[in-house]
């Protein structure tokens, strides 16, 4: 199967926090992107709300719920008080968890699973009582053992940090070496009955060769690369392009 689409809004969120006005509508472009084939839609509300707001969580779950009840709603964040509070409200079907600090601009880095395994044990096992698939945030290193914490603690899949490999848009004879340590990281991943997400700087131009290294990727959620394409091609040709790109034939 093809990897799925996850449309990530944070960047239309930024773009209409600039102005007090309800305008672009994460609502409604989120809506275009479901119809154009995306899979799911994800948020990453962050503490002080700098673009994805809390009030737009319910409002993403009642569209998914009245107009695309096939389709999935994937919330990323650090597992604190509040963003359990804001999981169970929005019952995702998916939560991915990130290492970041509040004041990160973006997440960077996957998880020290070694570091931090009686802490994600915890916080997965509180997401499973929810309902919700989990997701934890890995560095696509090709660190196996890493890969087998991730299935001990209890997750269900890992999300691969591609940042790196979208760092090499300018500087393609460096994404070889980068590419085959995310698919090393996959591999030993699916091996163990983890599925595989990836997440991060990546583009139409860069993805399949992706999903060709990575057969069994599942899903792909894709927010900056995305908005930038729909200022110039509209959401929902960008959608199709980025699906087409995941190898679904749309």
């Amino acid at each position: 199967m093809p990897a799925k689409l996850s449309v990530n809004l944070n960047a239309v969120a930024m773009l209409r926090n600039r102005r007090d006005l309800p305008w672009p509508s994460v609502e409604a472009l989120g809506r275009i992107a479901l119809k154009s084939g995306a899979s799911g839609l994800t948020v990453h509300p962050r503490p002080d709300q700098r673009h994805i707001r809390f009030s737009d969580l319910p409002v993403i779950r009642n569209l998914i719920d009245d107009e695309f009840p096939k389709a999935e709603f994937n919330i990323e964040g650090y597992p604190t008080e509040e963003f359990f509070e804001l999981c169970a409200g929005a019952a995702p079907e998916q939560v991915t968890l990130v290492p970041d600090d509040p004041a990160q601009a973006t997440s960077d880095h996957g998880w020290d699973f070694r570091k931090h395994q009686a802490f994600l044990t915890d916080a997965v096992a509180r997401l499973k009582t929810m309902g919700c698939r989990v997701s934890l945030f890995a560095d696509g290193d090709g660190d196996a053992r890493a890969v087998e914490i991730a299935k001990a603690v209890g997750a269900d899949r890992i999300e691969l940090y591609t940042g790196p490999y979208g760092g090499c848009f300018d500087a393609p004879e460096r994404a070889g070496p980068i590419l085959e340590a995310l698919g090393r990281t996959a591999d030993a991943a699916v091996a163990i009955g983890l599925a595989v997400n990836a997440g991060h700087d990546l583009s139409v131009e860069n993805l399949p060769d992706l999903v060709k290294r990575i057969p069994a990727l599942a899903e792909v959620s894709i927010g900056h690369g995305l908005t930038a394409d729909a200022l110039e091609y509209g959401m929902a040709e960008t959608v199709r392009r980025f699906c087409r790109a995941c190898g679904q034939t749309i």
